[in-house]
């Protein structure tokens, strides 16, 4: 039998692969009984970060943590793929600096107060009706204009289509005129 030194290498290795790899029984005992450590959820979400709205799988444990994030091969917009920007996505969620509470500092004071949900909600439909009110312009000349030109609204990239469309609506009625979206900027 003649034998060359590359059909030498290849069987020597087959060999030698086939006697380090486990029975196909005794690989599914030895898988069977591999405790997980943390229970991990996952979840469909959206990458928050541009305007594409790349679909996100992301891994949380039991108290809500985020673990990991990863591309959901389901989305239509990115099948899968991500850019390395939702990777922060962890970091922005699980930051012991992000506010969890509203946060107002009076005009002239030098501390912060933690205020309610309710009294910041309250607060901003009080002063952005004082400010429409001041400076809202019906006409201008002949023209019905209809309009505030001291206040703006500036959309986000978390934000679906109904969100979108809701926050025009509502801009319109108040007719801001400055309506801008941060992909645009």
């Amino acid at each position: 039998m003649d034998v060359s030194r590359r059909d030498f290498l290849k069987m020597s290795g087959v060999t030698a692969g086939s006697l380090l790899l486990p029975t196909g029984t005794a690989a599914a005992a030895t898988t069977a009984n591999f405790p997980l450590h943390k229970r991990v959820g996952e979840a469909a979400s959206l990458c928050p970060y541009c305007s594409v709205g790349c679909g996100v799988i992301v891994a949380t444990d039991a108290q809500g943590h985020i673990l990991n994030t990863e591309g959901d091969p389901d989305n239509i917009h990115n099948r899968g793929t991500l850019d390395p920007k939702p990777l922060a996505i962890p970091q922005l969620a699980n930051d012991a600096k992000r506010l969890k509470t509203v946060l107002y500092r009076a005009p002239n004071s030098d501390k912060w107060e933690e205020k309610s949900w309710d009294w910041a909600v309250g607060e901003i439909a009080k002063r952005v009706k004082t400010t429409r009110d001041a400076t809202f312009k019906e006409k201008e000349g002949d023209v019905t204009v209809n309009r505030t030109e001291a206040i703006a609204w500036l959309g986000g990239a978390a934000n679906n289509n109904e969100d979108c469309y809701l926050a025009t609506k509502f801009s319109r009625a108040l007719g801001i005129a400055y309506l801008e979206h941060q992909a645009r900027i």
